[in-house]
């Protein structure tokens, strides 16, 4: 997956939707919940591999990615109210 460059001008983004991480997402970025500006789930993801780097990265290209507990696609637009969820793969077992 190739996430585009993004120009993130304070005058052109209108929201501050919340970033929510979980299992290896959360380890890589070193928080579970963060806020950051984006007005689509590829501008908000961006953000967040320009703040998390590389490892995070490699965990975004094999997660699922949803809002507001529903996957959608990375075009899709985002307001104030909205929560964009990293779900990475989850191993286990008995």
């Amino acid at each position: 997956m190739v996430l585009r460059s993004v120009n993130l001008q304070p005058d052109t983004i209108n929201s501050m939707p919340t970033l929510r991480l979980f299992a290896q997402a959360r380890e890589a970025a070193g928080t579970g919940s963060v806020e950051f500006p984006g007005d689509t789930v590829e501008d908000i993801l961006q953000v967040a591999v320009n703040t998390f780097g590389d490892n995070f990265s490699v965990i975004l290209a094999n997660s699922k990615v949803w809002v507001n507990g529903e996957e959608v696609p990375r075009s899709y637009p985002l307001t104030d109210k909205d929560e964009v969820a990293v779900l990475p793969p989850v191993s286990g077992g008995m």
